[in-house]
């Protein structure tokens, strides 16, 4: 057994956390900054659907079709400023639609935080807090999670 607060202990925490997402992620989106945190949700697993914010739309107009075309959705910014400026103010439009699942952003970023500030980079920092490849999901037939958690 590993001692509290070891890098195997935090892989594992984040793999839990990534697991529930994975789950609440088949009915509800993830919405993120940009292209590159949508391929590394994808990496570690997430196969619901994950929208990225920079995608063509000006901004009231994105708030408004994600308004418009889901009830529910999880805001999953990067914890460094620009992400916080950014959270604020797609929480603020899309109000009602977030709170309950604000959490996971909250413990993703408290485990994470003194390693990395943005969503691009957990799949490099799971892979190096736990020694190889940590995914999320329905394990593949003769696969589980990958990586000794």
């Amino acid at each position: 057994m590993q001692p509290p607060g070891t890098d195997i202990e935090r892989a594992e925490r984040l793999r839990e956390v990534f697991q529930g997402l994975y789950e609440i992620n088949k009915r509800i989106p993830i919405i993120v900054e940009g292209r590159r945190d949508v391929l590394a949700l994808r990496k570690i697993g997430l196969v619901g659907d994950i929208i990225a914010l920079h995608g063509g739309k000006r901004f009231y107009e994105f708030c408004e079709d994600i308004a418009e075309r889901f009830h529910r959705v999880i805001l999953l910014m990067d914890w460094d400023e620009k992400g916080d400026t950014i959270h604020r103010n797609v929480a603020e439009h899309l109000k009602g639609m977030w709170e309950e699942f604000s959490a996971f952003r909250e413990v993703i970023r408290l485990l994470c935080q003194k390693d990395i500030k943005d969503i691009e980079g957990i799949p490099v920092l799971l892979e190096r807090l736990a020694g190889a490849d940590v995914t999320v999901g329905e394990p593949e037939e003769g696969e589980g999670f990958k990586g000794d958690i």
